[in-house]
């Protein structure tokens, strides 16, 4: 299994923004799916956005146009730009690795995401 290691969180105000990154302890080159999701207290964890290997992306509703996801594959990393972050962003994010052809399903530990004045 790969190992996820996700950085990047912390408190930000209302409008502002973060960059999330997860960063795989081996090649995610050919890992067919790099996601991230997240979990609000009390609620259940949702898909935020995916990457494929070829660079295909999607996003919840709740967050496009606001957020962008990519990967590095040079440096095994994942990235999560957020922008105009709202209240409602607060939230444990996650990385999560998928490839059935590998028999890949790994997620990370999680960052902290607080949106607060």
């Amino acid at each position: 299994q790969v190992q996820l290691v996700e950085s990047g969180g912390g408190l930000v105000q209302p409008g502002g923004s973060l960059r999330l990154s997860c960063t795989a302890s081996g090649s995610i080159f050919s890992i067919r799916s790099m996601s991230w999701y997240r979990q609000a207290p009390g609620k259940e964890r949702e898909l935020v956005a995916g990457i494929t290997y070829v660079g295909d992306t999607n996003y919840a509703d709740s967050v496009k146009g606001r957020f962008t996801i990519s990967r590095d594959n040079a440096k095994n990393t994942v990235f999560l730009q957020m922008d105009n972050l709202k209240p409602e962003d607060t939230a444990v994010f996650y990385c999560r690795a998928a490839d059935v052809r590998y028999g890949i399903d790994s997620w990370g530990k999680g960052t902290l995401v607080t949106v607060s004045s």
